[in-house]
């Protein structure tokens, strides 16, 4: 009778046996400076990646087609996995059975996935001779990788990760259940709520914020010096913050004791980024000020390249910058941004940029 627990009836013992499938994973990150002298080789010819990266105990290669890997896929750029077969061992057998799963993503400038470009496969067999490689004809069609902002200086970059499952079974030991995820941020996140322990008034607008001392100068070197510096907050019972809206406050106040922002309407994203960028910047808060970076980085259209680089130029948020600029660098965008409020926004509160920038966007 199957069972995993089996009473031992000669010792008056009971023993457990496990059988389990243990996952092993590797990753590779592939990227394709000077894409444009990659194409034109012809349908079907690939470049493969070197030196082979290893993954689950075998060789990997990438297998790259620029002009797609058969005529269906012509206007596609087509990528592969390739299990990399040592001869002698392809002859007597010793690979084995080599079944994984693996996904491609196509990488922002952060290094992060990007959802629309990341496929994943089931799992597939790489064992026999005819199956060493796998993957996507219609990875990602060029039209849309050359005008995506991904695409920078004729470069872009992809990650392979590959997924192995090894079957195998033991006697089981006893052990204990593992300790549970950090949940430190829902804490803080319910005493901030509870307002148990809260030391400290700060008043925004009309409106009365209760907090801790301790948190906030331990999240912000700007309120450290205000709460536990020389500086007369630190007797008062109530702090004022000026230039600010409540609401953003409230949204600063938030990651201060949880690491996250609240939920953001999407029709308010860009206005709370852009408000929440320069509350981090004046509180020195360089995660929150990274995170606004980003969200201002995918909202970037010819109606907001202007002010956003005016933003990012006032805070010292270079890589916004440098995204603002090469948007620009898109034909026709820059006349587009010209024609906009937000540019003569850019001219009167940033003239010294105004040269450079036109320096860098001229063909």
């Amino acid at each position: 009778m199957p069972s995993s627990a089996v009473l031992d009836a000669a010792a008056g013992r009971s023993s457990a046996s496990t059988i389990a499938a243990d996952m092993e994973t590797g990753s590779h990150e592939l990227t394709v400076r000077g894409y444009s002298g990659t194409k034109g080789r012809g349908v079907g010819k690939c470049i493969t990646s070197a030196p082979p990266f290893q993954a689950g105990g075998h060789r990997w290669r990438i297998q790259y087609y620029p002009d797609g890997y058969d005529e269906e896929s012509a206007d596609w750029v087509s990528l592969f996995l390739l299990l990399v077969v040592d001869h002698g061992a392809r002859s007597n057998g010793s690979n084995g059975n080599v079944e994984a799963v693996f996904r491609f993503s196509l990488l922002d400038r952060t290094g992060q996935a990007v959802p629309s470009y990341t496929l994943t496969s089931k799992k597939q067999d790489f064992s026999t001779p005819k199956s060493h490689s796998w993957g996507w004809p219609k990875f990602i069609k060029r039209k849309k990788l050359e005008e995506s902002p991904h695409f920078e200086d004729d470069t872009f970059r992809v990650s392979c990760h590959v997924t192995f499952h090894k079957i195998r079974t033991e006697e089981s030991p006893a052990h204990f259940l593992p300790a549970p995820p950090t949940d430190l941020h829902r804490h803080l996140g319910d005493l901030l709520d509870s307002k148990v322990g809260a030391d400290v008034k700060l008043r925004v607008g009309r409106e009365t914020f209760t907090a801790h001392r301790s948190i906030l100068a331990a999240r912000s070197p700007v309120f450290r010096a205000e709460l536990f510096g020389w500086m007369k907050e630190q007797r008062a019972a109530q702090v004022r913050i000026d230039d600010m809206e409540p609401r953003v406050f409230a949204a600063m106040l938030r990651f201060m004791y949880t690491d996250s922002l609240p939920e953001i309407d999407e029709g308010d994203r860009r206005v709370m980024a852009q408000h929440l960028l320069v509350a981090a910047d004046r509180y020195r808060m360089e995660r929150l000020k990274m995170i606004c970076e980003d969200m201002l980085h995918n909202l970037i259209d010819t109606g907001t390249a202007a002010t956003t680089l005016a933003l990012a130029e006032q805070h010292g948020c270079h890589r916004l910058k440098e995204r603002c600029i090469n948007f620009l660098k898109y034909p026709g965008n820059a006349m587009a941004v010209m024609a906009t409020d937000g540019f003569d926004h850019l001219m009167s509160s940033c003239p010294s940029l105004i040269k450079d920038l036109l320096a860098k966007v001229s063909p």
